[in-house]
């Protein structure tokens, strides 16, 4: 015992004694805080352009209009600045950090790629792009937005500390997406399940305490509020069994094309769309944009933004979506990433899922609040398919619909439908990464 108090003492004054370790880890503390004050501002900036896109849809008789010219010429803006100052926020952003964290990319490569400019610059991007109208989401560029913050504290960090680039933009990934999801388990799985399997972290303790702490800062200026309101679990009998495996099969199948169209948007084609895109990237662009303003002219603005409003609509079961809402989410989400600005397609993919869920539960004969859980499958599974990430998929999606009761049938729907996917098409993430590695990618590089 007394051998004991004397370690404890020694090790406390060893402790007291190592300011400058304390000096380091405040720094990282406090650079979370910033990330979280940062993902606050990109959601608040996100959310007012999408609320003034709608104000432009409804503002007159020809508001539902102005989007067939309003939405191809800010694309074009949107993809000559992107071009021109910020080529390396081009994209979702996650592949980025994930070339960023291997190893074998050079420093000055990586810093093309994650850095507190290219943080910014996606924000404003992004949050053009949903002024535009475009089918994005902000949550996928929220993960190269928060490494790019944090990946700014290693200039202020001692050369004792231990703590690397990777470590940090490890960090600041996970804390953007727990922030922005405003799941914290969340982003600590997706740290563990996509952007760390090439290395241990370091200083695991440390990267938890910064998505903790930055999940923090978002709930208390946010408010701890789920996304889409608490699930409501209806008795799930035998009879829902079938419907439920329609729904990942469906779903894998689906996220699994969308994987491909979206490696195949990013990726220098031969083809004829290849090379248009190649000789005329602001025509090709302008074309795109086009026809998602078309898909929301048609949907009513249904397809229009990360698609959290009709999404949580079906979940409430208070509302409904266009006829063929689910095809025309899907091609909408898909073009607005082939214009090439930065995109995310997580939200997306949720509305996604949430649409094929609601067609199963109809052509099964299952109405009202019946159809809750088959749709919380849907978001699920089709994330899950698109991501293959499965257990990150539904601790996301069981943390945004507080759907706790639905652990096991989420989980099981997740693996079904990424293990489905998985035949079809590898990793989309991985993919896209290898692109930028082997700069085969038409992102604009520089």
């Amino acid at each position: 015992m007394p051998n004991r108090e004397t370690d404890l003492w020694r090790n406390l004054r060893a402790e007291l004694a190592s300011g400058a370790h304390w000096v380091d880890r405040a720094v990282v503390l406090a650079y979370a805080v910033a990330t979280g004050l940062v993902v606050v501002g990109f959601t608040e900036l996100s959310e007012a352009a999408s609320a003034a896109f709608a104000r432009l849809r409804s503002s007159g008789a020809i508001g539902p209009w102005l989007p067939l010219l309003w939405t191809p010429l800010l694309t074009v803006v949107l993809l000559w600045w992107t071009r021109r100052f910020a080529a390396g926020a081009a994209g979702s952003g996650i592949p980025h950090v994930m070339v960023a964290l291997d190893a074998a990319t050079p420093p000055q490569h990586s810093d093309q790629l994650v850095s507190l400019r290219l943080s910014l610059h996606k924000i404003g991007l992004v949050s053009g792009g949903l002024l535009a109208g475009l089918s994005i989401g902000r949550e996928g560029p929220t993960v190269q937005v928060g490494a790019g913050v944090m990946q700014h504290a290693k200039r202020w960090l001692s050369s004792s500390s231990g703590i690397d680039a990777h470590d940090l933009m490890v960090a600041g990934a996970a804390a953007g997406i727990a922030a922005a999801f405003n799941t914290p388990l969340g982003g600590v799985v997706f740290a563990i399940e996509q952007l760390s399997g090439r290395r241990d972290l370091s200083h695991s303790s440390l990267v938890i305490a910064c998505i903790v702490l930055s999940g923090l800062v978002a709930i208390s200026l946010l408010g701890n509020l789920t996304y889409f309101g608490a699930l409501t679990v209806q008795h799930l009998d035998v009879s829902m069994i079938l419907p439920g495996l329609l729904i990942a099969l469906v779903c894998g199948i689906a996220g699994g094309l969308f994987s491909r169209l979206i490696v195949a948007s990013a990726r220098d084609s031969a083809d004829w769309a290849g090379r248009w895109r190649t000789r005329y990237p602001f025509r090709f662009a302008a074309v795109c944009a086009l026809a998602v303003a078309i898909i929301g002219v048609v949907t009513q603005g249904a397809t229009v933004g990360a698609g959290y409003e009709p999404t949580r609509a079906l979940l409430e079961a208070q509302g409904d979506v266009p006829a063929g809402y689910t095809v025309l989410k899907f091609c909408a989400t898909w073009l607005s990433a082939w214009t090439g600005l930065p995109a995310g397609v997580f939200a997306p993919s949720l509305s996604i899922g949430a649409g094929i869920g609601h067609d199963v539960a109809v052509i099964a004969g299952i109405e009202g609040t019946a159809t809750i859980p088959l749709i919380a499958l849907g978001m699920v599974a089709f994330l899950a398919a698109t991501t293959q990430a499965p257990v990150t998929a539904f601790i996301i999606v069981m943390e945004m619909v507080a759907g706790h009761a639905m652990v096991l049938s989420l989980m099981a729907s997740a693996l079904l439908a990424s293990g489905t996917a998985r035949l079809l098409t590898r990793p989309m993430y991985t993919e896209l990464a290898e692109l930028l590695t082997g700069s085969k990618a038409s992102y604009p590089t520089r």
